[in-house]
């Protein structure tokens, strides 16, 4: 849970008006949520932090979440196969399974996997997306090692909002949404409905296990919605529901069955916010999320299964001002439910409690935040604790430095699959330094972050089995070193918004000196932008360095660079047109070893939203 956002952290929503700064770097003036649960001027945070505002959601013609996130600096994703297909994201080169993912403070996740289903999430419900770098355990608990994404879905804001887009793309993609927004009399609401649906390319290359050359298509349905009411002054009470469910082919091989999977994501969350005194607000909240995962190999019973993780929670967060300063006290009760339709062993439970205390002072040119967090779980007790420090030395400068632990918790697969979990498998733990200089000079914005995260009792996978000689099996042995450099630059030449980013990572394997599997070693983002009265234009470049498939580092997959363009036309104030083309020179390459990417592709799409 995150404390409420108020007025001032609501973003604009999606009406299809392309007034927003065009860069998704953050501002000074821009305020955050994520970064210390409450929201603050960016201006005002130590942790290295990436907004991505409604504009460039609206304009990116995405097909997912992760189309979005690859364009960000600091991160990766594999994919196997098309939009629909599962999908990793990787942060600062950590693993898919140590980022925690929240929507609308709502962790979302399998407990099986321990990674999100970001195949499932609509586009339609986002607003904007908070990415916070470096671990975050002491304030969202376990397997926020790499760092933190958020998502928020729209807010209402003003008088009654009606909004409304129609798509069509490459691969017989469709899409539409509509929203419904506003506030009045204390009264907030937002409701928003999404369809997705496109006929895909193959999942699989030629060389694959279960190569099939048919198209792999997909349909994404969902439907989201948050109301609040201000009961008094310094009361609010509010509630939240997300339901997206798609269904997305792959490939098993030649045959007239049509193989795919079934997923569901559902999220639901009450919370009550008060102003206990004039320097205290205290806030509930329940939440609770569903994943979903059925597979179809077949017509038969023996072709079908289902694997669901129920996670309920419980938190509560107070923030007491004390002084300039702001003490948050918080209590959490997490509760994982795991139900297999082919494995009874990893059909339980597991109970997490955790009580945590943050503290963030604000003393003129000197920042500093500290927290600390105690967890108890099945697999053992854990404290985690961070410091971080900044200096403003004015005229735009800043610097900051931070160090922080963390932990991953084992999945339910890596402690109870039969034949590959151990219960004796121990969390995977982390030990984080970092360094940052900030430069906000308005028109010029330039970052440089170093990092340095140390992690012990990796769990990794064996074939065979240490010890039995046969099968394979998940156990504690590996340390592993994610060491990186990011720089991150905007400017205005002229008429032309310009933004790039650099990464240098090393993220290693340091029981057997290899490069982690899916992760390169240097990757680059470019873009630009310019307007010509209701016209604007863009281009985006994104470069990725070699990477290799396997843990061995047997199996390279090429390094590759994909050029996409836009052209966005505000044709009147409340209808806009989107033009985009991906991909522009055909580039062929691959997130995952014999697995489709897309070509050349295009996508349009009108907007159109009254008010």
């Amino acid at each position: 849970m995150n404390f409420p956002v108020t007025r001032l952290a609501a973003a604009c929503s999606l009406a299809f008006v392309f007034t927003l700064p065009s860069f998704a770097q953050t501002t000074a003036d821009t305020v955050v949520v994520t970064a210390n649960r409450m929201p603050q001027r960016a201006h005002d945070l130590i942790a290295d932090t990436t907004v991505i505002h409604a504009e460039e959601i609206a304009r990116s013609g995405a097909g997912s979440v992760a189309d979005i996130l690859q364009r960000q600096r600091g991160i990766e994703i594999t994919r196997n196969g098309g939009p629909g297909a599962s999908t990793d994201v990787y942060l600062r080169g950590s693993n898919a399974n140590q980022v925690v993912v929240l929507l609308d403070g709502v962790r979302v996740g399998s407990s099986t996997s321990g990674t999100a289903a970001w195949n499932a999430i609509p586009l339609s419900a986002i607003e904007r997306i908070e990415i916070v770098y470096g671990p975050l355990t002491t304030l969202y608990g376990a397997d926020a090692i790499g760092g933190v994404i958020q998502v928020f879905t729209r807010k209402g804001e003003g008088g009654p909002v009606v909004t409304a887009s129609l798509g069509a793309g490459s691969n017989a993609t469709r899409a539409a949404a509509s929203t419904v927004s506003g506030s009045g009399g204390g009264l907030r609401y937002a409701f928003t409905a999404g369809y997705e649906d496109a006929d895909g390319f193959s999942s699989t290359r030629p060389g694959a296990s279960g190569f099939n050359p048919d198209e792999d298509g997909y349909r994404r349905r969902s439907a989201n919605g948050q109301l609040s009411y201000t009961v008094t002054p310094g009361l609010e009470v509010g509630a939240q529901l997300l339901h997206s469910a798609l269904r997305a082919q792959y490939d098993s091989g030649a045959g007239s069955y049509d193989t795919h999977n079934e997923q569901e994501l559902n999220t639901a969350a009450v919370h009550a916010s008060s102003r206990v005194s004039a320097n205290w607000r205290s806030t509930l909240q329940y939440a609770a999320s569903r994943d979903q995962l059925g597979s179809f190999t077949n017509a038969t019973a023996s072709g079908r299964s289902q694997i669901e993780t129920r996670q309920d929670e419980l938190t509560w967060q107070n923030a007491i001002a004390i002084g300039p300063d702001t003490l948050q006290l918080l209590y959490s009760h997490r509760k994982e439910d795991v139900e297999s339709s082919t494995s009874r062993a990893l059909t339980r439970a597991r109970i997490t409690n955790a009580y945590a205390a943050a503290y963030s002072a604000r003393r003129g040119a000197h920042l500093l935040d500290l927290s600390a967090r105690h967890d108890r779980s099945v697999y053992g007790n854990r404290n985690t604790g961070a410091a971080g420090y900044g200096h403003d030395f004015g005229n735009g400068l800043r610097a900051t430095a931070s160090i922080g632990t963390s932990f991953r918790a084992p999945t339910f697969n890596e402690l109870y699959y039969p034949g590959y979990g151990l219960e004796t498998n121990k969390p995977e733990k982390g030990r984080n330094r970092e360094a940052g200089l900030h430069y906000d000079a308005g028109r010029v914005q330039l970052d440089a972050s170093y990092y340095r995260n140390r992690l012990t009792d990796m769990i990794v996978s064996s074939t065979p089995c240490p010890g039995t000689g046969i099968g394979s099996c998940a156990y504690n042995v590996n340390e592993a070193k994610l060491e990186g450099v990011t720089l991150a630059a905007q400017t205005r030449l002229a008429a032309i918004n310009l933004r790039g980013s650099l990464d240098w990572q090393d993220p290693t394997d340091e029981t057997t000196g290899k490069q982690l599997l899916r992760r390169s070693k240097k990757h680059a983002k470019f873009a630009a932008d310019t307007s010509f009265g209701p016209v604007k234009t863009g281009m985006e470049l994104q470069l990725s360095g070699k990477r290799f498939n396997d843990a061995a580092n047997l199996r390279p997959l090429g390094g590759y660079g994909l050029l996409n363009l836009y052209t966005s036309w505000q044709v009147t104030p409340d209808l806009s047109l989107l033009v985009r083309l991906n991909n522009v020179t055909d580039k062929q390459y691959e997130l995952a070893r014999f697995y489709g990417t897309s070509g050349r592709s295009w996508f349009a799409a009108l907007r159109y939203g009254i008010r």
